[in-house]
């Protein structure tokens, strides 16, 4: 288990090629549990390569303790699991494929 703080959503975070915001947490049901993942768009428009973007979706991990804390800054701080499992990443990259549109899904 390790210990998750929230990031603030909607806020443009400054990337050496652009920026990043993400957009959307959800907790999705998955067998007898919760998945906690959040939604972004990264954006290239500082890059010496050109410009261009990219939807993707980022998993924390199975919610154990949802919210139970405040951290110094004012950020919600929840307990989760990393997703370890081959064949549950790849569920849970189907199910939330049928309801994002994401190019990338990423397990932390």
């Amino acid at each position: 288990m390790r210990t998750y703080q929230h990031p603030q959503l909607n806020t443009p975070i400054t990337a050496i090629g652009g920026h990043y915001i993400l957009t959307s947490e959800v907790r999705l049901p998955y067998q007898d549990r919760e998945v906690l993942y959040l939604t972004g768009m990264a954006v290239f428009d500082t890059s010496c390569c050109g410009t261009g973007g990219a939807s993707y979706a980022t998993v924390p991990g199975f919610i154990e303790k949802w919210k139970y804390h405040q951290n110094d800054n004012g950020l919600a701080v929840s307990d989760v699991i990393p997703v370890t499992s081959p064949a549950d990443q790849e569920a849970i990259r189907k199910l939330i494929k049928s309801r994002e549109q994401v190019l990338q899904i990423d397990f932390q």
